[in-house]
């Protein structure tokens, strides 16, 4: 009997796919869910290592732009109002607010130095957001993940065990696949989970480095528009 149902067990399909096709419909929900919720977090994670990539980038380029000895008056003409880098974009808010600022005899409109520190705070927030979107879905993956998956192997068990009660057979050819079914779904719990904390700690800080160079920059820009004020 058990040579039997040895026989019976090797003779059963394991692979991924199987066991998938085996599960019963919740488990499949949520072994489906699972894998949606990584792929998206694997996106996420790319898309913004380019963008991070790409900020740095920007930053660098603008800060050698913008420490060249070049008028500023200048290189606001050269970038426009409507900018499509991070650095360029707070840049023009601080210049379009410094241009606003100035009456058409020339003399400046009191409280300029306020309204240009509030428009490029504003500026900053807003490229912080965009650095920080998607990150909340990391975060909500790698902490829900692992217990979804858990989920899903308890009812599986669940499922096996009612089986086994039905059929009125222990034997191994009954209980491996449904213990089986139900172990992939906290596999792919975990296997969902693991990048998504990790990758969120790591793009968590770099998004705060990036933003605080944008605070940077726009703390020395407004000393540099205070001065002028000031003579």
């Amino acid at each position: 009997m058990e040579t039997e149902a040895l026989n019976m067990a090797q003779q059963m399909d394991f692979s991924l796919l199987a066991l998938f096709a085996r599960a019963s419909l919740t488990v499949k929900l949520v072994m489906m869910m699972l894998t949606v919720a990584s792929f998206w977090s694997w996106s996420i994670i790319i898309r913004k290592f380019i963008t991070y990539r790409a900020s740095r980038q920007e930053a660098d380029a603008f800060d050698r732009a913008f420490w060249s000895g070049e008028p500023l008056d200048e290189l606001f003409d050269q970038i426009g109002p409507a900018p499509d880098g991070p650095s360029q974009r707070i840049f023009a808010a601080g210049m379009l607010e410094w241009r606003r600022s100035h009456r058409q005899d020339g003399e400046l409109i009191a409280g300029a130095q306020a309204r240009i520190d509030r428009s490029m705070d504003v500026a900053i927030a807003k490229e912080t957001e965009a650095l920080n979107a998607g990150l909340p879905f990391l975060a909500t993956v790698g902490s829900t993940a692992p217990f979804v998956g858990l989920f899903g192997t308890v009812w599986g068990i669940k499922v096996a065990f009612e089986e086994i009660a039905i059929s009125q057979n222990t034997s191994l050819a009954v209980v491996a696949p449904g213990i089986s079914e139900a172990l992939v779904a906290t596999a792919l719990g975990l296997l969902a989970a693991i990048p998504a904390v990790i990758f969120y700690n790591k793009l968590s800080s770099d998004a705060d480095k990036i933003a605080s160079g944008y605070g940077a920059f726009a703390d020395e820009f407004a000393t540099i528009l205070s001065r002028q004020l000031d003579a």
